[in-house]
Formats: C-alpha cells, structure tokens, sequence
C-alpha cells in the first residue's frame, strides 16, 4: 500500500466515523469517487460503510452513533481514555497530541480534545502521515478494543466500527500493545476541527505521494 492510498484511506475513515450530519450525507458521492482508486478488499468495505450511510434516515444513524460511541465506555473514540482514564497522566497523554500538532502547524479549537480518533486520521491524512502513524501506534491497544466493542449492536454499526478501525489502523504490525483497563467516557465536547475539511478528501495541502 503506498502512502499516498494510505492517507487516503485516514481521511476517509475520518469523515465516515465522524459525528454524522447533513454535510457528511452531501459528501458521500465524493467519498464513493475516492474509495473508487482504492483496491480491494479496502474499496468494497468501505464502500458498505458509505452504502450504510446513504441508505438510513440522518436521525436514525444521529441516535445510533450517540448510542454507540458517546454512552458505552467501551466504544470510546478518545483514545487516551483506554490507557489513562480521567487521571493526570492523561493530561500529560493530551499535551503530547497538542505539541505534535502544534508541530505541523496545526491548532485545535479550545474546546476540542486532540485525542479525537478522527482527529488523530485527519492529521495523519492531511499533515505529518509519520507522526500521526507514530501516535495511532501508540494507541494500537485502545484502537483494537475499540474493534472487538461493537458486540451486541446493530449489524451496521457494528461493521462500521470494526471496518472503521481496521482502515483506521493500517499503519502496521506492532507486537508491543496491551490490552489496558478502559475508563468512562465523560462528556464529549462538540468537535470543531482547526482545519477545513471542505475540500476533496482526496486532496492535501501537503500532498503525500
């Protein structure tokens, strides 16, 4: 897989495990279009995610994902939660995002935390693809926890999540991740990225090719 498919696939799964509204249903054709280029098996998963997407009312999807990643601690998208929970070493976690960031020139709104796994994808996709590799590996444990979470519900978003995150994770093997305890999810702040994301997801301001 070359680092250019790579980011591409960041960035989309960015844009479909995102909080789901009416831009993102706008969006679809353009996600079908870039999932295209992909080979399989990545382009037909995805493209059941999309087909998810298109197929079910925006209210119903809105009341699953909240069901799904905002009220069961195991289906946490902050991916700091799964090491450090609501302690201080968290903080610390948090700052680590922040400065990688700030790094590539990035800056986050206040209230958005910088461990947001979308987040984390679009930074990658869109930035410093090494760097965001880099902390998607040292969160591989809360990323696989995350995949085996969906268990008991509906089929669709049971795949979303698991497709989701195994696209979310193709940034190769890495033998040392544990299983760590998983903490609560206290309340999710509303996600205002410091970039625009309304251009093509096929495109970057810094082009990975």
């Amino acid at each position: 897989m070359s680092t250019r498919q790579r980011a591409l696939i960041h960035r989309i799964v960015a844009f479909v495990l995102d909080y789901p509204d009416e831009e993102l249903i706008a969006r679809l054709p353009q996600l079908y279009a870039a999932t295209a280029t992909l080979g399989e098996p990545v382009a037909g998963q995805l493209h059941a995610l999309l087909d998810h997407l298109g197929s079910t009312p925006l209210g119903e999807l809105t009341a699953d994902y909240v069901a799904t990643f905002d009220l069961r601690r195991r289906c946490c998208l902050y991916l700091t939660y799964y090491a450090y929970g609501d302690t201080r070493k968290r903080g610390v976690a948090l700052l680590t995002f922040k400065q990688a960031y700030r790094r590539g020139g990035l800056e986050l709104a206040a209230q958005e935390l910088p461990d947001h796994l979308c987040v984390l994808l679009e930074f990658a996709a869109t930035t410093d693809a090494e760097v965001g590799t880099r902390l998607l590996l040292e969160h591989r444990a809360g990323l696989e926890l995350l995949r085996l979470a969906p268990g008991r519900r509906p089929l669709p978003l049971r795949r979303r999540t698991r497709r989701g995150q195994r696209h979310a994770a193709t940034v190769g093997p890495d033998r040392s991740a544990k299983p760590w305890r998983v903490w609560p999810l206290r309340d999710r702040p509303v996600r205002t990225w410091g970039w625009n994301r309304s251009d093509h997801p096929t495109t970057w301001e810094h082009g990975h090719e």
